[in-house]
């Protein structure tokens, strides 16, 4: 059975569904829960609030998706910290494994992302660096990446 545990972030509460150590769901929420996290979850966080690269994610499970929505959040796991792609950039790569060039589409999986933050969708950017969609809102955005670059929150 799924637990639901709640994280005090800087930039608001976040929200994560979980079943022992495996992370299903983390994303920001406007409630005030106070359910514990797995602690290698709440570790990762910690280190990545504190301006620091977090390393590895702490173990997860995708819910059963397209291939092409795994293919393109398998593809924001490779997206180092503190670096950001562009959607177009990440259509390239869809087009190269096979499933055509299509940034509309990799938009709609980027922005269904169920795992915010460890599977950095913030870190996708517009072409020439424009911040554009982010389910979480621009200004959350423009912090974790901020935050990424060395600027405390």
């Amino acid at each position: 059975m799924k637990s639901v545990g709640y994280y005090p972030s800087p930039l608001g509460m976040l929200r994560i569904t979980y079943e022992g150590s495996v992370l299903f769901t983390l994303d920001f929420c406007r409630e005030q829960g106070t359910g514990p996290i797995p602690e290698d979850a709440k570790r990762w966080l910690d280190r990545y609030f504190a301006g620091l690269d977090p390393g590895e994610i702490p173990s997860f499970r995708f819910p059963e998706v397209s291939a092409f929505r795994r293919n393109v959040w398998e593809l924001l796991l490779e997206i180092p910290y503190g670096q950001t792609v562009t959607y177009g950039e990440l259509a390239e790569k869809m087009a190269a494994r096979g499933f055509g060039k299509c940034p509309q589409a990799v938009g709609g999986a980027v922005g269904s992302n169920p795992i915010s933050l460890m599977v950095p969708c913030h870190r996708v950017v517009g072409s020439g660096g424009r911040l554009t969609g982010y389910a979480w809102g621009l200004e959350r955005k423009k912090a974790l990446l901020d935050l990424e670059q060395g600027h405390p929150l």
